[in-house]
């Protein structure tokens, strides 16, 4: 594949996200339509409130038209770009109704949590269908040994799928962060996309690549739009889904490795809360924290992208 269809792909999913935020953006503020925010957040964050939400839903749609003409053009598409399609259609739905639920009922509770989590199971469910039916490894490489028992592989994809659904949508909490530190991650993989061949994976992460970028002229601070669990929930499912297609699971650990410690710094609290009744941070997830030690949410942004980056850089030294 050369550089021109993969310049060609992030430039079109680029332009159809600059095009559509702004009118989705006049839509909302029309409509009246903004976010609900946390009442034991920071202060400071409820000048955010009424910043137009659901911002995922015009960069879903880039990605998925992008990831689906692009191959069309080129006369490839097939099952693993169409998943990829779907599990970010999918988580993207289950974050549409969440934000609608939360806008509708002006509060910051949208889906009971068994029912989000039905919903990326059945989303696992059918991704692992489709990868059955490619005939892709029911295997998993952890430290050199290859764990060879499909059931167990079967659950992992699941966790995967599910865990890091979450854990991006945890690490949305300050303008900007997710769209960036997503960005870097999507980046790696198509890298190691391009390397392996998977073209399709790699027009994918291009698509995503484009879309965020074009998202974060608006939802860098001060953010005029919040992506919103539509766009956090999709990206986290996508990213796991490209990582098992890519055959470099576990490597999300550490290109993924802000997502995994938000996450981390969550789990901590609540356990030594509830065991001790003390607090490990001063709120969690993690940004949060550094948010009431002073720092400016541009300076999380800054050192959080930077470790993302330097973490992501080193994978791909090691990876190939």
């Amino acid at each position: 594949m050369n550089f021109l269809p993969m310049i060609g792909t992030a430039i079109f999913s680029l332009v159809l996200t600059i095009i559509f935020t702004p009118l989705f953006i006049n839509y909302a503020h029309q409509k009246n339509v903004g976010q609900m925010i946390r009442e034991e957040g920071p202060k400071w964050h409820e000048k955010k409130s009424g910043t137009p939400t659901m911002g995922g839903m015009v960069f879903d749609l880039a990605i998925v038209l992008t990831a689906v003409i692009v191959p069309l053009i080129m006369q490839d598409l097939g099952p693993q770009v169409l998943i990829l399609d779907f599990i970010l259609a999918l988580y993207g739905f289950l974050g549409f109704f969440d934000d609608s639920i939360k806008l509708f009922k002006k509060q910051n509770e949208g889906l009971k949590a068994w029912q989000k989590l039905l919903g990326q199971i059945v989303g696992g469910v059918i991704f692992l269908v489709v990868y059955q039916h490619e005939k892709l490894p029911f295997s998993l490489n952890v430290l050199g040994f290859q764990l060879n028992v499909a059931w167990i592989y079967a659950l992992f994809v699941l966790f995967w799928l599910i865990g890091f659904s979450n854990a991006v949508n945890l690490t949305d909490g300050i303008d900007g962060l997710v769209a960036g530190q997503a960005t870097i991650a999507f980046g790696a993989y198509g890298i190691i996309a391009y390397v392996q061949a998977q073209y399709d994976v790699l027009i994918f992460c291009l698509a995503v690549v484009g879309a965020l970028v074009g998202f974060f002229l608006f939802n860098k601070k001060p953010a005029k739009i919040f992506m919103g669990d539509m766009g956090s929930l999709a990206l986290g499912g996508a990213l796991a889904a490209v990582s098992i297609l890519l055959h470099h699971e576990l490597s999300l650990l550490f290109i993924g490795l802000i997502f995994v410690v938000e996450t981390a710094s969550v789990i901590l609290q609540v356990i030594s809360f509830k065991t001790t009744g003390k607090r490990i941070f001063k709120m969690s997830p993690l940004h949060h924290h550094f948010e009431l030690s002073g720092w400016s949410e541009w300076k999380i942004d800054i050192v959080f992208w930077t470790i993302g980056l330097v973490m992501a850089v080193v994978s791909l030294w090691v990876i190939l």
